[in-house]
């Protein structure tokens, strides 16, 4: 893989993309039909409002999270990180509509970016997909199974 090639070079133009007000369902449908993993969200008029993966469709059958407490001079006083993932897998639980599961303002990277650039990120960053965007828009999305590919071609 030339660590210098764009990224526009190897991301996915054909895009498969769903509205924030369809339904949670819809989104899982669509991502079975397609063998995707997840979904751009965007607005009537093409722009990026964020993004659906499976984590936020699946969250909805897990258990979630016990919240945690410590005692501290007979009080119980809420840990801050138990209740920010409480909160965060209850709301996706909970969630009707994509819009409510989604992450909002997820990373993009504009077209020219490099490869290596971009699988750093992912890498750093722990994300299987990042939305490619240029002028506001969404012109592809780069998966990690993109770059295989791209590394597998040399």
């Amino acid at each position: 893989m030339p660590r210098d090639l764009p990224v526009s070079d190897v991301m996915t133009t054909d895009l498969i993309t769903i509205g924030a007000d369809a339904g949670v369902l819809d989104a899982a449908k669509m991502m079975a039909e397609h063998g995707v993993g997840g979904l751009p969200v965007v607005d009537a008029g093409g722009d990026l409002v964020g993004l659906i993966e499976e984590g936020d469709v699946i969250v909805e059958d897990a258990d979630l999270p016990q919240r945690s407490y410590i005692e501290f001079l007979g009080a119980y006083i809420e840990l801050p990180s138990g209740l920010h993932r409480f909160e965060d897998r209850f709301r996706k639980a909970v969630a009707a509509t994509v819009g409510d599961a989604m992450r909002k303002d997820p990373p993009t990277v504009p077209p020219a970016t490099t490869l290596e650039d971009v699988a750093t990120y992912m890498l750093d960053h722990g994300v299987g997909r990042l939305p490619i965007v240029e002028d506001g828009k969404l012109v592809g999305i780069v998966t990690r199974g993109d770059l295989v590919r791209a590394i597998a071609a040399g």
